[in-house]
This record gives structure tokens, sequence and C-alpha cells, in this order.
């Protein structure tokens, strides 16, 4: 490197060789210099600059803090009274004795260079939450997901709490029960009656759900270890890792014949509810699964219903080419569903993440339209 010293002499050489009647590039062939570097050490009003390159050699700030005063910051810091206070603590401490050191950031800088910028005292260091493990649903009965939402009351403050079971593979509701509060020992009968009655008890089945109380309970934990159930959990506050039943809490909440004053009881609630299921399962025509029925994706009906379309649109295009301007709708059945993809990693290296990817890639994600308008 050059300092501007060096630059100044070198400029002083040049000048004077080109009054003496040298051309300004042998000169400065001369000295080992190219003539574009002269031009690069100047502005066009002649003025030097210094040297901008990032390891040049610098003189220090005059208001830089010396090694002693580095050395008094660190062990201020490490004193018995200020080993579990923060800087902003500590620097008002030491005005109200009248002493000064330095300002907060200073302090901050120094404890950072020194490897001690971190929490101080016996508070637990922040963590990140570890995402959700991810599940493949392959048919049904394979991966549920299971929330509780509240239903209004006759009165203000009054709520029923509606137990919802789904099934992510078909979008069926496989079990649902209400009731006047929230208890583990409510969900996890719920549960054992929602296997026997679907019949897989024998199966290898996850249960996905957040993590409320109901949901880690003992006798639900107990439950769910005896019947041989994989238990799946959120991550705490992130109500995006059970979309499905959020998603169905939406599409319950916003039906036309929706109870805007409440129920008048339990009885009530569970007569509208009723209506609610046999309507979804049987009459709601899914966006996520092709619009068929939760119900006949369930029963493996899906791809015969499919397959009649195909047959339709087909004589639909032949009858009347003209209005068609290439393929006909895609009614092809849809794979597996994923609970909780994880993200497609550029390394290759995470269970799951092609899978994933070719799965939303054909059209089998793990939200549909319903879900997409609930998230």
């Amino acid at each position: 490197m050059t300092s501007a010293t060096d630059r100044r002499e070198i400029l002083a050489l040049v000048e004077a060789a080109v009054t003496d009647g040298a051309r300004r590039a042998a000169a400065c062939a001369e000295l080992g210099l190219h003539q574009r570097t002269l031009g690069r050490w100047q502005d066009p009003e002649g003025v030097l600059h210094e040297d901008r390159r990032p390891f040049a050699e610098r003189p220090l700030p005059a208001n830089r803090l010396s090694e002693a005063e580095r050395q008094s910051i660190l062990e201020t810091c490490n004193l018995p009274e200020f080993a579990s206070q923060p800087p902003s603590q500590i620097v008002p401490c030491l005005a109200d004795r009248g002493q000064w050191i330095a300002s907060e950031s200073s302090f901050y800088r120094v404890l950072r260079a020194a490897g001690q910028n971190h929490r101080r005292g016996r508070a637990r260091r922040p963590s990140k939450a570890k995402p959700p493990n991810s599940f493949e649903a392959k048919g049904p009965c394979q991966v549920w997901s299971w929330d509780i939402t509240w239903l209004p009351g006759p009165i203000a403050g009054k709520f029923f709490y509606l137990y919802l079971m789904l099934d992510i593979w078909s979008r069926k509701i496989v079990g649902w029960e209400i009731h006047e509060c929230e208890a583990s020992e409510n969900a996890a009968a719920l549960l054992e009656r929602t296997i026997w009655a679907e019949k897989c008890v024998t199966r290898p089945l996850v249960l996905h759900a957040d993590n409320g109380s109901p949901m880690k309970g003992a006798t639900m934990r107990a439950t769910m270890e005896r019947l041989g159930v994989t238990a799946s959990f959120s991550r705490p506050r992130v109500s995006n890792d059970n979309p499905f039943s959020e998603a169905l809490f939406r599409t319950c909440k916003y039906r036309p014949d929706w109870p805007a004053r409440g129920f008048a009881s339990t009885e009530e609630a569970r007569a509208w509810v009723q209506g609610f299921v046999c309507w979804y399962n049987g009459e709601n025509h899914h966006s996520a699964i092709r619009f068929v029925t939760p119900e006949a994706r369930h029963r493996g009906q899906d791809r015969d219903i499919l397959a009649q379309r195909v047959q339709v649109y087909e004589a639909a295009r032949a009858a009347n080419p003209a209005r068609w301007s290439g393929r006909t709708r895609n009614w092809q059945p849809i794979g597996s569903v994923w609970l909780n993809p994880e993200r497609p990693d550029p390394r290759g290296d995470h269970h799951g993440a092609d899978d994933a990817l070719n799965h939303k890639a054909g059209g089998g994600g793990p939200m549909g339209g319903d879900e997409k308008r609930a998230a």
C-alpha cells in the first residue's frame, strides 16, 4: 500500500519530470506505476485522495478507547454486583456514583468483542422452536388432525366447546362432540370412539393437534399410547402448523345458517353440528380433493367419479372442438397429502423435502382452496 505521504512525493517527482520535458507515461513507468494509477489518486481538481482500500493503514481515531479503558469496562461488568445486569443498567448505576467509563454502546461493543455480550443472569437463552414433524397420508385413517373451538352460548361469556377430528387425506370429519368444558378426558373418550367407529384399531395412526392442555393431558396421552396412536404437535403459538383443523372451523362458522346469536343449549348446538357434519362429509364438494365429497374419497369412490368427469369433458370437446383451446380440466385424482411438509432444501438432505415438492407440483398439496382462504 502507498501511504498519502508517499503519494504526494511520487506526484511531485512526476510533475517535475513532466516540467523538464518528459512524457508522463514514461515518468510513471520509471517509478513502476501506470499513468491511470496517478489519475485514481487525484480528483478532477487535482486534490489527493486517501487510500480507500479496506485494508489500508489509517490513523486511529482520537476518540478510540484505550486498552486500559476496555479492560476497565470488562472488570466493571464482571463485578459480582453487575454480573447479572446489562450495560443499560450498569451505566446509570455508575453515573449515580459519579463515575463514567464509557457510553452504553461502548460497553456493548467491548462485551461483544470479548464474547460476553449474551443474556446475563439466570435467564434462559432464547431458542428457536423446532418445526413439527412431517407426515404423509397415502390413504384414509393414517393421519388425523383435531382441535377444539368455541361455540357461542345463550349469553355473553358462555361457550360450548366443539371437538372435531378430521382425516387429512379425505377431509372427512371422522369424529366430533360438544361439551361444556375443555378436558383431556373428553378428548380421550372421543378418540377411542372414533377409532372403533373407523375400524382402524390395528392400523398405525398419527394424530396431530396444537399444544392445548386437553391435547397433552395425561388421560389423552395414556389413551393414545394404549391405542398405538402417534402424537404430533404444533409449535407453541403457531396456528399454521394445524391448517386442516383451522380451515375446517372457518368453513363451519361461515355457513349461511350459522346462528349469529349463539346456541341456547348443548342439545341445540349438537343438532346444528350434526347437520353441518352431514353436509360437509356427504354434500360438500371439497376444492382440495378435486371437488369430490370427503365421504366419497374416504370410501375410495373418487377415482370412478373423476374418471366419469374425464369422459364427460372429452365428449364435450369432441362435440365442439372450437370451444377448447387446449387440454380439458384436470380431473386426475390427487395423490398423498402431507401434514406440515418440510420446505425444499437446496442441499436435498432433508427428509420428505423432495416428496413434498413433487406432491405440490402434482396438485396434491396439504391445503386446497378452502384451506388457502382460511389461512
